[in-house]
């Protein structure tokens, strides 16, 4: 068995991707030439704007495993009905 750690299925790939998202973003308005007041009003933003993101994202990961599971519950009764 591996000790190796990595990111587990969509919900672990959409994590990496928010964090890396989240900062690229703070480092860009950090570097960029602008006054105080206007890059933390900026970083509100991108802040809101990621929580948007992140709320939509796992609305969509709640849907699809929803699906799975309805999938996977049909293709149960359909196996027990053909075996009993």
């Amino acid at each position: 068995m591996s000790s190796e750690r990595g990111v587990n299925g969509l919900g672990g790939y959409l994590g990496v991707f928010v964090l890396g998202a989240a900062a690229g973003v703070t480092i860009g308005l950090l570097t960029a030439p602008h006054s105080g007041r206007e890059t933390r009003e900026r970083l509100k933003r991108a802040g809101l704007d990621l929580e948007k993101t992140v709320e939509h994202g796992t609305g969509a990961i709640r849907k699809a495993g929803a699906r799975a599971v309805k999938a996977g519950q049909a293709a149960y009764e359909h196996v027990r009905d053909e075996v009993g």
